[in-house]
């Protein structure tokens, strides 16, 4: 069985993909439904009616995706994760840096690795899960452990037929992700607008180029391969255009009153300034003027 910690809308996609009848929710303390429904509209084709298991611990897992938001990510599994084998393989779908860090810090002799995707999916209505664009994931060890179930992690999720890789240096991938939220979510959120029109709006104009200075910086210091501040903007610029009526998660978390992942985006690259000396008053600005939000 592959368990799933996480019904959101990344982790009801991979749901609906996996094959029936081998993968589960696992489920809250409070949980009573014997399982989960709702529907899935994909990329293609009429919608389909999705019916997903709630987790029974006593069945053999193979492997343990979870989908939680990055804050939540180590309290979520702390309670739970004694009732899994300690060679169950752990497969990160967080947002950002460091809430993946944690994990692995936290349980350094468990199987974890992390993931990071361009699948898209939107949860518009509780009911109805959206496959909103065919995308990429890539996956790579964390942990000494990790690395031995790489192949196998990769090949479980490949079950899904979404297009799934083996990355040996993940925190680079996970890095050009960062890259790409910092620069789109929170503008977003602040301007309550689609991706693509922050591409006009002055307040973008007025702070993209110094905050890709910033991340050039923190980036070199961070023994990433280098990018300079100009190959950083027209990257985020590019993925902008190429989701331009897509709602990024950061303002889709505004909007229906929940907590955003800015600490695990800008947030995170303000941390990482303070550690290495590098000052960063444009991803501070937009870290504090999203958390004004909520």
């Amino acid at each position: 069985m592959i368990a799933i910690l996480g019904a959101g809308s990344l982790g009801r996609l991979w749901a609906a993909k996996l094959p029936a009848g081998q993968v589960a929710f696992v489920p809250r303390p409070e949980q009573s439904a014997k399982q989960l429904a709702y529907k899935l509209r994909p990329l293609q084709g009429p919608d389909e009616q999705v019916i997903v298991p709630w987790l029974d611990y006593s069945q053999p897992t193979s492997l343990l995706i979870v989908t939680t938001k990055a804050g939540d990510t180590v309290n979520a599994l702390a309670p739970i994760l004694a009732r899994f084998p300690s060679d169950t393989p752990i497969v990160l779908f967080q947002n950002g840096l460091g809430s993946q860090q944690r994990v692995a810090e936290t349980w350094p002799d468990r199987p974890v690795l992390a993931a990071t995707t361009t699948e898209g999916a939107n949860r518009p209505e509780a009911g109805l899960t959206i496959h909103a664009g065919q995308g990429e994931t890539w996956v790579g060890a964390l942990t000494t452990t990790g690395k031995i179930h790489l192949t196998n992690s990769v090949s479980l999720l490949a079950l899904s037929s979404l297009t799934v890789h083996a990355e040996q240096d993940i925190l680079s991938k996970l890095w050009q992700k960062l890259i790409i939220n910092a620069g789109i979510n929170a503008f977003t959120a602040i301007l309550n607008c689609p991706n693509g029109e922050i591409l006009a709006h002055p307040f973008y104009l007025q702070w993209i180029s110094p905050l890709c200075d910033e991340i050039s910086k923190l980036m070199s210091a961070s023994r990433q391969k280098e990018q300079s501040a100009k190959a950083i903007q027209n990257a985020i610029e590019t993925v902008a255009r190429r989701t331009a009526r897509n709602t990024s998660s950061m303002r889709a978390d505004i909007l229906a009153g929940r907590n955003t992942e800015i600490d695990f985006i800008n947030g995170y690259l303000v941390r990482l300034g303070q550690d290495y000396g590098i000052d960063t008053p444009v991803n501070q600005m937009l870290t504090e003027q999203v958390k004004q939000l909520n």
